[in-house]
């Protein structure tokens, strides 16, 4: 028998609410699978099971909030059923693809979501879509309970900031990068691309850490115990802005393998998901660095702190026009600040430089991304 537990989403995560279970006892499970919805500070997260097997019992009620750790459900693993002539197993329900927000307001407003459209990533039912049926009509959020849980959200974000401050020995390094190329790169790449799949120079940005980060893997790495492990993907964490205020971290997985439109399509999916409240636990757990972009906010540069338990985090500032000088002469060149804050215990200026050096050359061949 096998433990399904309430999971630790971040290292800010005390507990969390089960807001629904997506299998009964008796379903069969296989790894990856989504078993349940949970409510956390950081809004509602779907969780995937990490055995296979048939789940046993249920042993948590929705709408119940436990700690971190607490056993939910107990699955028997390895159990396979044999359908029989005489006894066919009934084919799963269907389930439909909807954002936890969705699911929510559709069942305040007793709408049917088989009857609803889906306009989010792959046909998923978002909350714009139920209040469009219902000619936007229904209840919200109250603007207490919205204010309340951006309150928590602060608070769980604070914490784990000054655990990083407390715990982490951070060093900085800054570049300004010559993006010329890049930017007549994704000029010419455009023209031929409708306008929702176009690429954007966060993509490129993406893509250059992640290749960088092959050649450099004691970046790519978790502190544990004593020392850092290096990870075997590359999984970037993608700072993401989200309603009432806050900010979640998921993760864009395997990064260094994904061409740059997958980049981009994974990146507006993540964006979407996360501001519409339908991110997954893995998305939340598994991020091997993170990459924070406040050029749309118009900052130049940005000194981002480490999330443990990772030990590196990068950071993008605005594109900006700068007199530059090319070859000995002055030109106006689009330029970008890059910043890399890293764990002394697990490199050193000495390899984050070079580190950095290697995403500026990435930069200048955006061609071969």
């Amino acid at each position: 028998m096998a433990e399904f537990r309430m999971p630790s989403l971040g290292a800010d995560m005390v507990s969390g609410r089960l807001v629904e279970w997506f299998k009964q006892p008796g379903d069969t499970v296989a790894r990856g699978d989504l078993i349940a919805e949970v409510d956390t500070d950081k809004g509602a997260i779907e969780i995937e099971v990490w055995t296979s097997g048939i789940v046993e019992r249920l042993l948590v009620e929705p709408g119940t909030k436990v700690p971190v750790g607490t056993v939910l459900a107990i699955i028997r693993e390895g159990v396979v059923t044999e359908p029989t002539a005489t006894a066919p197993p009934p084919a799963p329900a269907v389930r439909i693809r909807a954002s936890p927000l969705a699911r929510k307001l559709a069942a305040e407003l007793g709408v049917d979501l088989a009857s609803v459209k889906g306009s989010g990533p792959g046909g998923e039912v978002v909350r714009q879509d139920v209040e469009a049926l219902r000619g936007g009509a229904g209840p919200r959020q109250p603007p207490a309970e919205a204010e309340e849980r951006s309150v928590r959200l602060r608070r769980a974000i604070a914490a784990a900031m000054v655990r990083s401050k407390r715990e982490i020995p951070h060093y900085y390094l800054a570049t300004t990068v010559d993006v010329g190329p890049v930017m007549e790169w994704l000029r010419v790449a455009n023209l031929s691309r409708p306008p929702a799949e176009r690429l954007l120079p966060s993509a490129v940005f993406l893509k250059a850490v992640g290749l960088a980060l092959r050649e450099f893997p004691d970046l790519n790495a978790w502190w544990e115990g004593d020392r850092a492990v290096r990870r075997p993907d590359v999984h970037i964490g993608v700072a993401i802005s989200i309603r009432n205020g806050g900010l979640v971290t998921p993760a864009l997985h395997r990064v260094d393998r994904r061409t740059l439109a997958e980049v981009m399509h994974g990146l507006q999916d993540l964006v979407a998901r996360a501001r519409e409240g339908g991110l997954r636990s893995s998305e939340l757990t598994d991020a091997t660095v993170t990459v924070t972009n406040l050029g749309e906010r118009g900052v130049d540069a940005v000194t981002p702190v480490i999330y443990p338990p990772q030990v590196a985090i990068v950071g993008f500032g605005r594109i900006v026009e700068r007199p530059w000088v090319v070859q000995g002469k002055v030109l106006v060149r689009p330029v970008v600040t890059a910043t890399l804050a890293a764990d002394h215990r697990a490199s050193d200026g000495h390899l984050g430089g070079l580190f950095l050096a290697r995403i500026e050359r990435l930069l200048e061949e955006p061609e071969k991304l």
